[in-house]
């Protein structure tokens, strides 16, 4: 297992770029498989690819543009997308200054079957939800796991490429409980403020069955129901020292109504929101 971090200046074949520009990666090597992170602070512009094998590729743009040309053919990532696509024809790229995401690398054979390429898509589609929560959690923990740990890492994140080019994850698998769980919780953050939100919603957005996601937080401890329960008293705790008021914070964060907020936080924090903010406030001289 391995993790390199580097903040460099652009590359030799990077041209219109500034002083002081920079470049930052972080690669993350599981087996045969590899997970770059990056971003720029400034335009980049490669005139001639550097990669030149078969391995296969799946390019992910978190914010930003990039644009990957193949001979007379240019393809632009906006923010929010991802292809998979081997490097074979790639002759350059380009990037838009602060631009940020990931690359996933490892050989075309590992994924089985032929792969119809190239495959562009939503990197909110289920499948990459769960995979790039993988690909988050090994990044956290790659130096704390033990050998098997890797191997096991590793080969749910080939499971999960497969769901990206197959449109197809098998939730039941135990190797992909921890990226489903993450996901999941990715997800709820995400959408804390809508009324809609539960443990059924997360479970049709991955593309899983209620049963499946249940199991799968049963080993965490605490159900997605309490997750989004606690998620959404932090958040209205927050709101609550930032300034807002009591019925504003119930309403935002999904409370039934002011006297189901006050409750709640008394029995989550051994005080009422108003004791909470008294605790908070300087206290005169």
């Amino acid at each position: 297992m391995d993790r390199v971090d580097r903040c460099d200046p652009p590359s030799e074949y990077a041209s219109d770029t500034g002083p002081g520009a920079r470049v930052r990666t972080r690669d993350v090597l599981a087996g045969d498989v590899i997970v770059t992170d990056f971003r720029t602070t400034t335009r980049l512009a490669v005139p001639r690819s550097l990669d030149r094998d078969d391995t296969l590729r799946l390019h992910v743009v978190r914010r930003g543009a990039w644009t990957l040309r193949y001979g007379r053919e240019d393809v632009t990532l906006g923010a929010g997308h991802m292809m998979v696509r081997r490097p074979t024809g790639l002759t350059g790229f380009e990037m838009v200054p602060f631009t940020s995401g990931a690359t996933i690398g490892l050989s075309a054979e590992t994924i089985g079957r032929t792969v119809a390429e190239p495959i562009v898509g939503d990197v909110t589609r289920p499948e990459m939800r769960l995979l790039l929560a993988h690909a988050s959690m090994l990044q956290d923990t790659i130096d704390h796991l033990t050998a098997s740990g890797v191997d096991a890492a590793r080969n749910a994140l080939v499971e999960l490429v497969r769901g990206v080019v197959y449109s197809y994850v098998d939730g039941d698998e135990p190797a992909l409980v921890p990226a489903l769980v993450r996901a999941a919780r990715e997800l709820a953050d995400r959408r804390l403020t809508d009324p809609e939100l539960t443990a059924g919603l997360l479970a049709r957005e991955l593309h899983v069955s209620i049963r499946t996601l249940s199991r799968a937080f049963a080993v965490t401890a605490e159900p997605a129901g309490a997750y989004i329960r606690r998620r959404r008293l932090e958040e209205a705790r927050r709101a609550l020292a930032a300034g807002r008021t009591v019925s504003e914070v119930a309403t935002r964060w999904q409370f039934a109504d002011t006297s189901h907020f006050i409750r709640t936080f008394r029995k989550r924090y051994n005080r009422t929101p108003t004791d909470y903010l008294r605790s908070i406030r300087p206290r005169r001289p």
